[in-house]
């Protein structure tokens, strides 16, 4: 809980009373690998804050292919933020990969401490753009690198998510087949 009233004063400041109202709308949840936090097709219901374990955002391409595209860690939201306020169907999936623990808020009590909380509005604009860019700054130089050396800039993103996730994952975040992940893996050892 802690973790999350540090994360957001980095973006705002809030007093003690707000922070206390924050936190009398959040529940946690626990997710176990291979749950869903949303899924595409369905309106997502909930934004969290990740306390513990790894989530994924995927989606399918028109080939029927699993794409990973990104992943998130401890302390960090975790939402399709743009469908969640919209409330609309939203068109990826957002997975655990670990056994997970996250902080949650409804769409009512989101809407109820931005309402109530003067500045909240700019404290979660500056939230959410700050995790755009933390995933571009990720993403873009992956895409126009050979295999072997986004699979090392994903060892530096990333230092502590090449053991605790599936390979099949990382593979499919690097655009790669788990063959040639193992082939690249073998030859950097």
């Amino acid at each position: 809980m802690e973790e999350f009233i540090n994360y957001i004063l980095k973006f705002g400041n809030l007093n003690k009373q707000q922070t206390d109202f924050i936190m009398t709308k959040a529940k946690t949840l626990e997710l176990h690998k291979d749950e869903y936090f949303s899924e595409a097709g369905k309106i997502p219901r909930q934004v969290g804050f990740l306390l513990k374990g790894v989530i994924r955002f995927c989606y399918y391409n028109n080939k029927g292919e699993e794409i990973t595209h990104s992943f998130s860690e401890e302390n960090h939201f975790v939402s399709d933020q743009q469908k969640f306020e919209a409330q609309v169907l939203a068109s990826e999936y957002i997975q655990a990969v670990t056994n997970c623990t996250l902080l949650v808020f409804s769409k009512k009590d989101w809407d109820e401490i931005g309402n109530t909380i003067v500045g909240w509005e700019a404290i979660t604009g500056l939230i959410v753009k700050n995790c755009l860019l933390k995933t571009l700054e990720r993403r873009s130089p992956l895409v126009s690198e050979d295999a072997t050396t986004r699979y090392l800039l994903f060892i530096e993103q990333f230092p502590g998510l090449v053991n605790r996730i599936a390979l099949s994952h990382i593979a499919s975040y690097l655009g790669i087949t788990q063959q040639s992940l193992s082939r690249i893996r073998k030859n950097i050892s």
